[in-house]
């Protein structure tokens, strides 16, 4: 008997061509046919109608929205018909998240915001079984590995390269599994993928959607449009096509979780995947690699709010009930939470929607930061015990935030969302005087105002040390009758005219080309490496299509005119600033592209602050931006990428692990996506790329490494949006920082894995004027504050530290080293002791769950796959001891810990 199953089944983007609001509401239909509103509706009518039928349903961002406007009664079938196995959740996210431009921890934040949802609604009975990923554009393996750890007995997806598409078709390969890590012991990553035949449409001639045009079933015979026979015959001769003998077929309404049970009860062996399903052509030419570049503003707010909120969801948890209701109203973290895991969606932080449907992202971010702030606010005065009229200066990027560019005296306040102390360089617009700066102690610390040669912005600058998961307050005040007039303005500013053009500081030395200004060699001083480097921004002009392919580059598709790029300027103009507390070379290549190339004291990488836009296309053509470092290393096609920020996977030039690639695109079809690092080698010495947010990536000659910070295109790539990536507004102009990090291979994985945490999850920056009243009358405020009593080993990461409800915290501990990574034994299993490790609370008790926290460890199965390298036994939970919580390499656990909040003051 072969059974057939049928998966009824809606795909509902949470904004795409219409923002979230117009989607769910069933609003612009003229634009695009949808209301998900209505679709539950018909949904719920349609499975009381027929007790044999069955539905899934994924995005909980629509489905919970929803569920709040239902009466009560429909509150109750609704239920009844999830507790029946009729209404099914697959996936559970708040989104069908993107996989390339996202980061591993918001992934497992909107997985867990969606998955909780459900769990307090429905129980166990809306639990999803399986991960169902039917339009995201191309597949990591990160994404394979958490969707395994959070629980899933398998996953589908419905895209993947047409070739390896083909291949797979003729092997039967369509199903098989993924072992999704490198360092996790199997089974934990392994996941069961089977990939769908269709996408996620229906057969041909069977789509009875309101968006189809195909026949009705006409049963009645005595009708002329009778087509019943006909529909019934083609429907057998597809299913049968699946099997080599014909046998009864058997045709159900299905979900993906049953068609899994089914499967698994066969208990057959199958092929296993290491690598990923990056990058993703749907056909020669068409290579989906330009939305890892798309929209790169949007992208770089969706990292920065990520940001703010850990260090938001952190406060909330060191403070208690008193972040949410205290002397400056209402906080809340949740509006940020929901905006940030809407952003994750496939088509908003991969920059592929509609303009307006982008703007409205952005706007639904900053509508999220407002109430985090108010928290922020209640959370620092109950710690620091000082009610401070607390201000958040959001435009620093452009140095402008009024509070210290007209007080004579303010206070600066910095929290470390790190589990280890930080020295940050903290970096101020000011008016044009001196001023003293003072740390937590009331000590005098090294500071300097610094004119931006370029802008003659003046930025006050002075290091601070924040210790772990707290914060330092410093007070800075004008020094008074002197103004930096009085001085000479540009003090060790120079022309570069002096032959020897370089800054260095006790770790690195950075050497420009005199003539050309262009960065040329790269020196680690304590490692004793030199590496010529030389450093330029090209651009490529936009296909619009040519003889061997209609095919243009857009919003999704990334397809050069041609193979070399176009270099946008063979020099810079530079300007030198040398004080003691920052060496910078500010370069200017052109109109519309600039960068600072700045050393700090004590720094071990080079920052590169590049500023792009407007892009010009007055010449008719559209561009894509890239910097791009030339070196003299043997790299033998070779280069890494991480995934999703997390494990790093080996690239290889014009080349795909398990199948023989026809490159079409040698431009395009070797770049993939670099979420936080990209890095070249040969035996000895390795060059690494930090990003600020997600971007396109490659090595197209050896010894080269290449990033697109910026695309602007004129036309459309006809993949459903409509319009050009032709933003206006302050998109146009981007800003972003490349970390640069020369290191011997053995050492490379230590400061790359360090510094990625530190650029992740940066200080908060928070001022106020100073003067506040005491927050518990009587009791003096407090300068510092560190809400851990020891730090973390470095090779902890604190994850996150999130309020679950009145009594309860998440707490994620993950071990950020993969087996074998850096020196020393930093990849080694670690041991934290979680008992009197917070200085804010005491934990009472502790549980462990899986990744999304909708279930506990102990009492989690999943499925058993036969993998053909031989069955992989799973591994009893470990013993839960909070005094000796071990972490092996790559590993991730999840705890709720019960706590009591201690009295301050």
């Amino acid at each position: 008997m072969l059974n057939v199953h049928l998966v009824a089944h809606t795909h509902d983007d949470v904004g795409w061509l219409k923002t979230v609001d117009q989607y769910f509401y069933g609003i612009q239909n003229d634009v695009q046919h949808a209301g998900v509103q209505y679709i539950l509706d018909s949904v719920i009518s349609s499975l009381l109608v027929e007790p044999t039928r069955r539905f899934i349903y994924v995005e909980i961002a629509f489905f919970s929205r929803w569920w709040h406007q239902q009466t009560n009664a429909t509150q109750e079938v609704v239920r009844e018909l999830v507790r029946q196995g009729r209404l099914e959740f697959a996936n559970g996210g708040w989104v069908m998240n993107d996989e390339a431009a996202t980061h591993y921890g918001a992934i497992i934040d909107q997985m867990t915001l969606g998955l909780r949802f459900l769990e307090n609604t429905f129980g166990k009975d809306g639990r999803p079984r399986v991960a169902w990923h039917i339009d995201p554009f191309g597949h990591s393996r990160e994404q394979a590995s958490l969707f395994a750890q959070m629980g899933f007995d398998g996953f589908f997806f419905g895209r993947l390269d047409y070739q390896d598409k083909g291949l797979r078709k003729k092997k039967q390969e369509m199903e098989q599994v993924w072992r999704a890590s490198a360092s996790l012991k199997p089974p934990v990553a392994d996941l069961f993928t089977s990939v769908l035949p269709n996408m996620y449409n229906p057969p041909e001639k069977l789509c009875w959607d309101t968006l189809c045009a195909d026949k009705p079933f006409v049963e009645d015979p005595r009708s002329p449009e009778y087509n019943a026979k006909e529909l019934v015959d083609y429907f057998l001769q597809l299913a049968t096509a699946q099997q080599a003998n014909g046998s009864r077929v058997n045709v159900l309404y299905s979900t993906p979780a049953c068609y899994l049970w089914e499967l698994n009860k066969a208990n057959l062996t199958w092929s296993v995947k290491q690598d990923d399903f990056f990058p993703y052509a749907d056909g020669p030419y068409k290579f989906w690699t330009g939305y890892f570049s798309s929209r790169p503003a949007l992208k770089r707010y969706e990292r920065l709010s990520y940001n703010f909120l850990q260090v938001c969801n952190q406060l909330e948890a060191l403070a208690g009930p008193a972040a949410n209701v205290g002397p400056y109203g209402s906080g809340d973290s949740a509006p940020l939470n929901e905006a940030m895991a809407v952003l994750q969606h496939h088509d908003a932080v991969s920059g592929t929607s509609r303009q307006h449907v982008a703007d409205d992202y952005a706007r639904q971010l900053a509508a999220g930061w407002g109430p985090c702030e108010v928290l922020l606010s209640n959370a620092l005065a109950r710690l620091s015990g000082s009610k401070e009229d607390f201000t958040y200066c959001r435009n620093l990027n452009i140095s402008v935030c009024p509070l210290s560019q007209t007080s004579k005296s303010f206070q600066v306040i910095i929290y470390n969302p790190l589990g280890r102390k930080v020295d940050w360089m903290v970096r101020l617009p000011v008016s044009e005087h001196f001023f003293d700066v003072r740390d937590p102690n009331g000590t005098v610390v090294p500071s300097d105002v610094v004119i931006n040669p370029s802008s003659d912005n003046s930025e006050l600058l002075f290091s601070a040390s924040v210790p772990a998961l707290g914060f330092s307050v410093y007070s800075v005040t004008q020094v008074p009758g002197q103004s930096l007039h009085a001085h000479n303005r540009h003090p060790r500013s120079q022309k570069s005219w002096s032959r020897d053009l370089a800054i260095q500081n006790e770790h690195l030395r950075a050497r420009f080309d005199p003539d050309t200004g262009l960065l040329v060699e790269l020196e680690n001083l304590d490692q004793n490496l030199l590496l010529p480097v030389r450093q330029a921004f090209y651009w490529y002009n936009a296909s619009v299509g040519n003889s061997l392919s209609s095919q243009a580059s857009g919003a999704y598709i990334f397809r050069p005119d041609r193979q070399k790029p176009l270099i946008v300027s063979h020099w810079a103009q530079t300007r030198v600033v040398k004080t003691p507390l920052v060496q910078e070379v500010h370069q200017n290549f052109s109109a519309w592209c600039s960068q600072v190339v700045r050393l700090y004291p004590g720094q071990r990488h080079l920052e590169l602050e590049w500023t792009v836009g407007p892009i010009p296309v007055g010449d008719g053509w559209g561009k894509e931006v890239i910097s791009r470092f030339d070196t003299v290393l043997d790299t033998k096609g070779l280069f890494y990428t991480d995934s999703n920020g997390r494990e790093i996977l080996e690239r290889r030039r014009d080349y795909r692990p398990t199948w023989k690639l026809n490159q079409t695109e040698p431009v395009a079809g070797n770049y993939y996506p670099v979420n936080s690092r990209i890095y070249i080698r040969d035996g000895k010495t390795q060059l690494t790329v930090l990003t600020d947010r997600s971007q396109g990536g490659s090595s197209l000659k050896d010894g080269s490494v290449e990033l697109m910070v910026h695309r602007r295109l004129l036309k459309d790539d006809g993949r459903g949006v409509g319009e050009p990536l032709l933003e206006g507004g302050l998109g146009l102009w981007v800003r972003g920082r490349h970390l640069v990090l020369l290191d011997k291979v053995s050492a490379a994985a230590t400061r790359h894995r360090l510094q990625a945490e530190k650029e992740l999850l940066a200080p908060q920056v928070v001022l106020a004027p100073g003067g506040g009243a005491p927050y518990h009358p009587g009791v003096a405020p407090l300068k510092q504050f560190s809400g851990l009593r020891r730090e973390l080993p470095p090779s902890v990461h604190l994850l996150t530290l999130a309020r679950w409800d009145r009594t309860l915290l998440l707490l994620r501990l993950e071990h950020q080293f993969a087996v074998g990574e850096g020196s020393g034994n930093w990849s080694s299993p670690v041991t934290v002791n979680l008992k009197d490790l917070f200085s804010a609370f005491t934990i009472t008790d502790l549980q462990e769950t899986t990744l999304a926290a909708n279930q506990l460890r102990a009492g989690a199965s999943r499925l058993k796959w036969t993998p053909a390298t031989g069955p992989a036994p799973q591994p009893p939970p470990p013993r839960l001891d909070p005094a000796a919580i071990t972490l092996q390499p790559m590993e991730i656990r999840t705890f709720l810990a019960l706590v009591q909040w201690e009295e301050l003051g």
